[in-house]
């Protein structure tokens, strides 16, 4: 009769705390959805996303890497900033990156697998992204910034082609292979100028990417720089002029994960984070960018 009584005691008891676990259960689901999924974002795996982006995008990405901290706590963004050229160069030769953000589509186009049969576009037959990833991230301006005080008095793009031919102005330009050496070509083109008759003029110094060429500026060695509009802004260069669509086309950012990711999906989400959030928007308008998602 004793271990009767006991038996029933302890199935009582049981069912007891088992009524009690359901209760609890039941009563946060209906309360804390949100924050039960809040909570398992905080619980994932770390995650250590490498992030390669055009030199131009330094402070904004930055910026943004702060705010997402809160959406994504396990992941460690590191970013490798320079000019879109060199980010090529450097995933061609088998550097590791989880997403590129290029200041060109012609960076992206030489890593895009669905064009690996255009000898133009992708002259190595690369495939090297995520495809359906690619977006067009950005939009940005290309400038024609100035020193503190204008010493030269530089006032427009006719008036530097015009003191281009005569020898009596000294530019700052980016590298041919660089995003912004390759739009200021476009825009010598329009303008009728030859590059090697102006490097024969002395009349030109370049920079590797478009810091180098915005800190010539700034520092004044030069008496200006084209640059782009986002540049200019966080350096606190005076913009004299802005060249037109028809000058150098449109400036385009492009953006996709690596096919070769260790982490795509946490690419991915990061990428859909730049291209859709809100906050991330206004950081990029902020300096000038315009989102294009």
């Amino acid at each position: 009769m004793k271990k009767m009584l006991s038996l029933i005691l302890s199935l009582t008891m049981a069912f007891a705390l088992a009524g009690c676990g359901n209760g609890g259960s039941g009563g946060a689901s209906s309360s804390s959805g949100a924050g039960s999924a809040a909570a398992s974002d905080a619980q994932a795996e770390p995650v250590e996303l490498t992030v390669f982006a055009a030199a131009s995008m330094t402070e904004t990405l930055n910026e943004i890497a702060e705010l997402y901290k809160a959406v994504a706590p396990n992941v460690t963004l590191t970013f490798n900033f320079d000019s879109s050229g060199t980010l090529l160069k450097q995933i061609k030769e088998g550097a590791e990156c989880d997403l590129f953000i290029s200041a060109g589509q012609s960076q992206m186009n030489a890593l895009d697998g669905t064009l690996k049969d255009n000898a133009d576009k992708n002259p190595d037959g690369l495939d090297m992204i995520v495809t359906d990833s690619r977006v067009d991230l950005l939009e940005n301006k290309v400038t024609l910034a100035v020193p503190e005080g204008n010493p030269a008095g530089i006032e427009s793009f006719d008036q530097l082609a015009e003191r281009l031919k005569a020898g009596d102005v000294f530019l700052a330009m980016g590298n041919s292979d660089v995003p912004v050496g390759q739009y200021t070509l476009k825009i010598f083109d329009y303008y009728g100028l030859s590059e090697d008759e102006l490097n024969a003029a002395a009349v030109l110094t370049y920079g590797s990417n478009v810091k180098e060429v915005t800190t010539q500026v700034s520092e004044g060695s030069v008496d200006c720089g084209i640059i782009y509009a986002t540049d200019a802004f966080s350096a606190g260069l005076t913009v004299v002029d802005g060249a037109t669509a028809e000058m150098c086309g449109q400036v385009i950012y492009p953006a996709a994960v690596l096919s070769g990711s260790q982490a795509p999906d946490a690419a991915q989400a990061f990428l859909d984070y730049l291209d859709t959030d809100a906050g991330a928007a206004a950081v990029f308008e902020s300096v000038g960018f315009t989102p294009l998602g």
